[in-house]
């Protein structure tokens, strides 16, 4: 330990200790644009310059280490000069486009511009590069991440977020010097034809608001507030232990019930809880387990289906998959994450039907929304296959803004509120999927039951728990070894060498470090210690909770009864699991084109095909000739589409095979097709684009 004085006042700190760290421990505050407690500092913003008696110069308070006996001042009238005028650079090459912006209060920028009263004092200067004009400003091509570098005060930690001491996916990166300096993507290309997976921690780490996810949340409200919906939200185990910190309360302050009263007045007819969904995905993950771990020959890579079984909950982590190692899709489990789950049951199930005539003759769905803490949701609701079932997903810090725009007081909303039935039951297995290695340790107690071992293992499996980068592993006694990958850099890890194969049976992934309790879409924290806060309450919940496996849970035994039959069945494989595609290949073309024709979507189709496509439809429609013309059959020729239990979509014969596009069709039959397909420039990129789609009899 050191001992050192900070304005004055007497502090001692470890050693190694920063200037920053000093002044936090004297209570002392210090502002800083380019700091995160998570990433490493790099000192760019310069506000965070401090003088220390003896030295000529001021140091930067987040990487100068502090020493023994060292005298800091963080607030001289030098200081405070230098101050103002860096902050007059920011403000010339910053937008006065507070009142629009998405972090408009909950931006660093603006809250040390409001501190400090600083004023537009410089002409604007524009910001990018004069030489090449080319680099994006501006990007709303991903369903989950928008980017608008006019904001951008180039502090870096989206590039570290993303880069090396992050994700290690390196999609941002700093191009050019000096003023012209710019993080953009790799080859300046539009983020969606990146190799982003739509985690999110570049939002995360973002100070301003050149970085957001994709709002959503202005649409819901004013869907809300017409009242001619009949709407249902479902919510995540996560946002229920972090949506206080957004109204200054403590990091892992529990607050389900606040949340769920805040829900009704914003005007959701229904409030579901998200965990109903993971108490199904476990059902259905635990019994695809134990059926790949009976199939003789599993790990054999000939075979549909191999082990280890990957979990497949993690949008980012699927997103990864299908980007980088399409080779690992036989792995993924194909059931659907719990959002997926929840928003087929809410729409297609027997809930629909109980809203009314109208719903139950598949003349009209509820709208439903979910929160999530994860910016890559908003990319999974889009997927072929499923999209639709989800309406519109918000994030944590978007349902924040939904409140604060709504006036309500979220301190003082009572805590008593409750999940409505039958689609908001849940046991504390399903709470910890929030943490990295909840899905697993879930997943181990259910299949435990499974075997009939349920009274022999223990409840908790400590050696999966935790927030460090890594992969953690357990024996579990009659299953195998298992192992979770806390993060996806962790994975990456993981995956270099083949040793993975042989060890384990089963590997949980999440994207992003903490699992969900550090999505992307959680509320931002300066606090070092906030995931392990978060996941404390997490598993407090779990521990507090009546029933503690998925398969007690009552009302998911009821629908496995009433609707779905058993777990794996024909019913249940129909509307809770999903199939998968290496991205640009013809068999995701054929699955997004498929998806449009399911939904009615004929303009979308025709974005998919070339001018002069061909669709022979082995139909009475015979060869439809140009995609305009695709486009008029499916808006105008084919029958309505059916909403509710009654609609009907296309599925993939095999949910992994990249080579097979045999397909099971709405009414239950099955079919093949043959696609020609070629790259075709479109706004300066390259498409795949379907030149002749047939339907093989």
């Amino acid at each position: 330990m050191i001992k050192l004085t900070v304005n004055g006042i007497a502090v001692e700190v470890i050693d190694g200790a920063t200037y920053l760290d000093s002044a936090n421990a004297a209570g002392v505050h210090i502002p800083t644009l380019c700091y995160h407690p998570r990433l490493p500092s790099h000192g760019v913003c310069r506000m965070c310059l401090v003088q220390v008696e003896g030295q000529s110069r001021a140091q930067p308070a987040c990487i100068t280490k502090a020493s023994a006996g060292d005298v800091v001042d963080t607030a001289s009238a030098d200081l405070q000069r230098f101050r103002d005028q860096d902050a007059q650079w920011l403000l010339a090459r910053h937008p006065n486009d507070c009142m629009r912006c998405e972090v408009n209060g909950s931006c660093r920028l603006q809250n040390l511009v409001s501190e400090n009263q600083w004023e537009d004092r410089w002409e604007k200067i524009p910001i990018g590069s004069v030489t090449h004009p080319e680099h994006r400003l501006s990007d709303h091509t991903s369903p989950s991440i928008w980017r608008d570098l006019s904001k951008c005060v180039e502090c870096g930690l989206c590039v570290e977020a993303c880069g090396p001491h992050g994700q290690q996916q390196y999609v941002i990166g700093f191009a050019e010097r000096g003023s012209d300096r710019l993080p953009v993507t790799v080859f300046d290309r539009p983020l969606a034809n990146t190799g982003c997976i739509s985690c999110g921690q570049c939002t995360q780490a973002c100070p301003v608001g050149a970085l957001i996810e994709t709002p959503h949340w202005h649409q819901v409200l004013q869907i809300l507030a017409q009242r001619r919906h009949t709407s249902a939200v479902q919510v995540a185990p996560a946002t229920r232990v972090a949506i206080g910190e957004e109204f200054g309360m403590a990091p892992g302050t529990i607050s389900t019930g606040k949340m769920i009263s805040a829900l009704r007045q914003l005007g959701f007819d229904y409030v579901f809880d998200s965990n109903f969904g993971a108490d199904l995905t476990i059902m259905e993950e635990a019994t695809e387990l134990l059926e790949r771990l009976k199939a003789p020959d599993a790990g054999n890579a000939q075979l549909p289906f191999q082990l280890p079984l990957f979990t497949s909950c993690c949008p980012g982590w699927v997103n990864w998959v299908e980007i980088n190692r399409p080779d690992l899709l036989p792995h993924l489990s194909t059931t659907k994450s719990p959002q997926q789950m929840h928003g087929a049951l809410t729409k297609r199930g027997a809930f629909a039907r109980s809203l009314g005539p109208a719903f139950a003759a598949g003349q009209v769905e509820p709208y439903v929304v979910s929160v999530m803490p994860c910016t890559a949701k908003k990319d999974e609701a889009v997927r072929p296959g499923m999209s639709g079932d989800i309406d519109h997903v918000v994030t944590t810090r978007e349902l924040a803004r939904m409140i604060k725009t709504r006036g309500i007081a979220f301190h003082a909303l009572p805590d008593d509120g409750a999940f409505d039935h039958p689609l908001g039951a849940s046991t504390g297995a399903a709470q910890i999927f929030a943490a990295s290695g909840g899905v697993m340790e879930a997943m181990v107690r259910t299949a435990a039951y499974l075997l009939g071992m349920e009274q022999a293992l223990p409840l908790e499996w400590q050696p999966l728990r935790g927030v460090d980068k890594s992969v953690k592993s357990a024996e579990i006694p009659g299953i195998g070894r298992v192992a979770i990958c806390n993060g996806i850099a962790a994975a990456q890890r993981m995956l270099q060498t083949e040793t993975w194969r042989e060890q384990f049976v089963a590997v949980e992934v999440m994207a992003c470090t903490g699992g969900c309790l550090g999505g992307g879409g959680e509320p931002k924290s300066m606090d070092p210690l906030v995931l392990e806060k978060r996941m404390r309450a997490v598993y407090a919940i779990d521990q507090q909770a009546p029933l503690r496996r998925s398969h007690e849970n009552r009302e998911v035994q009821a629908l496995y009864a009433g609707q779905l039959q058993a777990p794996g069945s024909a019913r249940a494989r129909a509307l809770l699991h999903t199939s998968y595609a290496a991205r640009r290949s013809t068999r995701l073309l054929l699955m997004r084109f498929l998806d449009c024709v399911d939904r009615r979507d004929g303009a979308g189709a025709a974005a998919l095909c070339h001018p002069d496509a061909t669709w022979s439809t082995a139909s009475p429609f015979g060869e439809i000739r140009g995609a305009a013309n695709i486009r008029a059959l499916i808006d105008t020729r084919l029958p309505a589409r059916k909403y509710g239990p009654d609609y009907a979509r296309h599925r993939m014969a095999s949910a992994a095979d990249t080579e097979n596009l045999d397909v099971i069709t709405p009414d239950g039959g099955r079919c093949a097709f043959r696609l020609a397909v070629q790259h075709t420039p479109q706004d300066g990129e390259s498409q795949l684009v379907i030149t002749r789609l047939e339907r093989l009899p």
